[in-house]
């Protein structure tokens, strides 16, 4: 018997050129998301994306797709739609897709087309100026993806990154893998990259420093309103000095020599929040605003470690407010932030998670035209403010078998095909799509190897010997 051809004798018809619909036989194999090479009887060649597949009588196959452009020399051009009225359709080689990012100028290699580990697949590094949405729930491989974008970014581009990272999941950036000594890492050695942490050995401290902050700031901090605690939050405006010294052996009796009432409840607010107990504080110790404004090519922030939970809370806020008080510098920084729904939830309601849910939201509406780009990585969209989410467009999407996140995801991503983010729950650990202005086209992919250590990394379960 003679074998199956990889097209099956499919054949395919458009009438805008832009669209296409397809016949296959027997023994035809296509999937949502693939790749296909649509040959007209007028000689003309256009490379196509499958959409969505249905199974019909008897083992035949149609379904739809989008057309990506006439096949030329060396490109594929989008810029004139060809209609035709059968043409025979066959899986895409690895050069003809190659030819879709025809003088996009440097690629991102991530890893290989899910599905064809001979080909390499790419994000387009120039498209980084657009917000990032990155989801998969745990154990997807969602952290491990992310550090290789990382690790790519760094090597191809000069564009400065900060990591708002609170499982310590990118300390260990600066660590080569392993033995090999490929010119990615040699390059990725030379960069200038800074761990800062609470407190851990041989590593430069991560504080903040509370004269810098701007008034409200602080009295999120202090959880004041400036209406419903007037008299505080004035006294707050008229001690700035006295508290951004935040020496712990003389603030709180400072308050307390005014001898007014209101004094005395701001230094018993202080007491009883501890805040002079906060490690975070820089005294004399470079804050983190600093570091950054250096523009280092990488700055992980291990937002772990701190002994009381609101200190995390207010390096990011310190961090955000600066970067949103230099906008007009227009400088541009990568925001990567790590678990983004302890940051973006519309459910926190405490004045410093509602101070840092504002900024974010403030960014993601208007940072984008000052150089001030977001990467916002979770396991749970729907836990993440609407407003932040929908200014994202580039999605990158793991493992997800939450139907409320999907429909979420279906709803705010319009451009991503309905058929390709059905197989997400079927995705196994590394293997992600990637769509939006970062891909000329949805891309299903497997993730390659990270060129550094991965700092979180699972414990494995002890067995007996």
């Amino acid at each position: 018997m003679k074998p199956e051809t990889p097209g099956g004798g499919s054949t395919a018809a458009s009438l805008d050129g832009r669209h296409f619909q397809f016949e296959g036989g027997r023994g035809a194999t296509f999937d949502p998301g693939g790749f296909v090479t649509l040959r007209s009887h007028e000689g003309s060649a256009q490379l196509g994306q499958v959409h969505d597949v249905i199974l019909g009588k008897r083992g035949t196959i149609h379904g739809t797709g989008t057309i990506l452009g006439v096949i030329m020399e060396g490109r594929v051009d989008d810029s004139r739609p060809v209609t035709f009225a059968t043409a025979q359709m066959e899986k895409a080689d690895a050069a003809t897709f190659e030819l879709l990012y025809g003088d996009t100028g440097q690629l991102l290699h991530i890893g290989s087309h899910l599905g064809s580990e001979g080909t390499p697949a790419h994000l387009l590094p120039r498209r980084f100026n657009r917000h990032t949405f990155w989801c998969g729930q745990s154990g997807s491989g969602k952290t491990y993806a992310l550090g290789v974008v990382l690790e790519q970014l760094l090597v191809c581009t000069r564009l400065p990154i900060v990591v708002l990272d609170p499982n310590a999941d990118f300390v260990k950036l600066r660590e080569p893998s392993g033995s090999e000594d490929s010119d990615e890492s040699r390059i990725l050695s030379e960069r200038n990259i800074r761990i800062l942490r609470p407190s851990s050995p041989n590593t430069e401290p991560l504080r903040v420093r509370y004269l810098d902050l701007p008034v409200r700031a602080k009295a999120a901090i202090l959880r004041l309103d400036p209406l419903e605690n007037r008299a505080e939050y004035n006294e707050l405006m008229h001690l700035e000095e006295t508290l951004g010294t935040m020496d712990t052996a003389k603030i709180v009796p400072r308050l307390r020599e005014r001898g007014t009432g209101t004094s005395a409840a701001l230094a018993a607010r202080i007491e009883n929040l501890r805040l002079t107990d906060w490690s975070v504080w820089a005294g004399k110790l470079e804050p983190v605003t600093e570091v950054i404004n250096a523009r280092p090519d990488a700055t992980v922030l291990d937002l772990g470690g701190f002994e009381f939970p609101d200190e995390s809370l207010v390096v990011a806020m310190a961090v955000l407010e600066d970067l949103w008080a230099r906008r007009e510098e227009r400088r541009p920084i990568l925001i990567v932030i790590d678990e983004a729904h302890n940051l973006c939830s519309p459910d926190e309601t405490s004045p410093l998670h509602v101070a840092v849910r504002e900024r974010i939201i403030q960014i993601a509406a208007e940072g984008r035209k000052f150089g001030l780009w977001l990467l916002l990585s979770t396991q749970r969209p729907s836990r993440i403010h609407s407003s932040i989410i929908s200014q994202c467009d580039n999605l990158a999407l793991m493992k997800m078998t939450s139907p409320i996140d999907l429909d979420e995801l279906a709803r705010i991503f319009g451009f991503v095909p309905l058929a390709m983010l059905a197989r997400s729950p079927r995705f196994r650990q590394g293997e992600a799509l990637f769509a939006g202005s970062f891909v000329p086209a949805p891309t299903m992919v497997t993730m390659g190897a990270r060129l550094t250590r991965e700092g979180g990394a699972d414990v494995g379960v002890p067995f007996r010997t």
